[in-house]
């Protein structure tokens, strides 16, 4: 049998032969995590901490609303759940793309989904729980009605997002890993249904456009972060697929860009009237987030942009990796102002 090296099978070492003794050639050794993939990581969890902390805070300065209770705690809550699903489903898509490239090496890189999916679970409980004390967050077991998560619908939705992470998590260690694409669809339906409650005008409309806009930023994110790390571990054995990889990846990204901006659009105006937008956009806490989430889009936009082109005319079409891992850095930090945009007031109609 193969061994088993980062969660599939290894390729069979070579061997070379020295005299008249046939010695195994060494296989490629796996690069290692290097600093700058350190310091990003630290980043970007920094950013997640201080936005959760302060980002309610400043976001409300000067508006004159209302912070909700804990929305640190619901922003931190959320970042963690959106984060787990864009590494789930990056581990998902990344693959399906892989074996489409000819010449493809059997490689992956190790598997982050089953921890992302406990992960993503911690967090779906969390914010059950916050349902169960009415939306507030308990300090301590008689805060929480239990019960009420059944007879509720935000409640039900909570439950939903749980199970379904915890689905995922077994999936994930399962031989077909792939089939934890279901319980994530499941997920963006309870993520759809919960932003836009039965009492807002046209519901089952918001909740289309939010699964859209959801599906395609989890494609974006989670896809462009498994495709660099394939792409990393596949450099020293075959180059050319890497690029290829990199290349089909940026040809769906394309797409996904349009719909984010289309659907985005479309949210935008729904929740702010054409005629409010410019003003709700600096005097209202959701504008302002909303406003720099726009802005960190468009420079992931950007570094997309020089990344594709960099696949076109550089002698080395892998350099398209270094705009790359800046886009995935950029696009993180926008799951994170998404996050805090979740836990803010929606701006009044005027």
């Amino acid at each position: 049998m193969q061994r088993q090296v980062f969660g599939v099978p290894a390729m069979r070492p070579s061997t070379t032969t020295t005299g008249d003794r046939s010695v195994p050639a060494a296989a490629p050794a796996p690069p290692r995590a290097g600093t700058g993939r350190t310091a990003a990581l630290l980043v970007l969890f920094v950013a997640a901490t201080i936005i959760s902390l302060a980002g309610p805070g400043a976001a409300l300065h000067g508006t004159g609303e209302a912070a909700a209770p804990g929305a640190h705690w619901v922003t931190l809550l959320r970042v963690l759940l959106f984060a787990a699903v864009c590494v789930q489903v990056g581990e998902v898509i990344a693959p399906w793309l892989a074996r489409r490239v000819p010449r493809a090496p059997e490689l992956l890189p190790r598997g982050w989904s089953a921890a992302a999916a406990w992960g993503g679970a911690v967090a779906a409980l969390g914010l059950a729980l916050i349902v169960a004390a009415g939306n507030l967050v308990p300090s301590r077991l008689a805060d929480m009605d239990l019960a009420d998560l059944y007879r509720t619908r935000d409640g039900l939705l909570a439950l939903l997002e749980v199970d379904a992470f915890l689905v995922a998590a077994l999936l994930a260690r399962s031989r077909r890993p792939a089939a934890q694409a279901l319980p994530l669809a499941a997920i963006a339906v309870a993520e759809a249904l919960r932003a836009h409650p039965a009492t807002e005008d046209g519901p089952l409309l918001g909740s289309a456009l939010t699964l859209v806009h959801f599906t395609c930023a989890a494609l974006w994110a989670g896809g462009l972060l498994h495709v660099l790390r394939m792409v990393r571990l596949w450099r020293a054995l075959e180059p050319a697929a890497g690029a290829e990889l990199l290349a089909r990846y940026a040809r769906g990204a394309a797409g996904l860009l349009i719909a984010l901006t289309v659907t985005g659009v479309c949210s935008t105006l729904r929740r702010m009237p054409p005629g409010t937008v410019l003003d709700q956009l600096t005097s209202t806490a959701y504008g302002r987030t909303l406003l720099a989430k726009v802005l960190l889009v468009a420079v992931a936009s950007a570094l997309a942009l020089c990344a594709r082109r960099r696949l076109r005319h550089a002698a080395d079409p892998l350099t398209a990796c270094t705009p790359a891992r800046f886009e995935v850095l950029t696009l993180g930090l926008t799951v994170v102002v998404t996050a805090l945009l979740t836990a803010l007031p929606v701006p009044i109609r005027w």
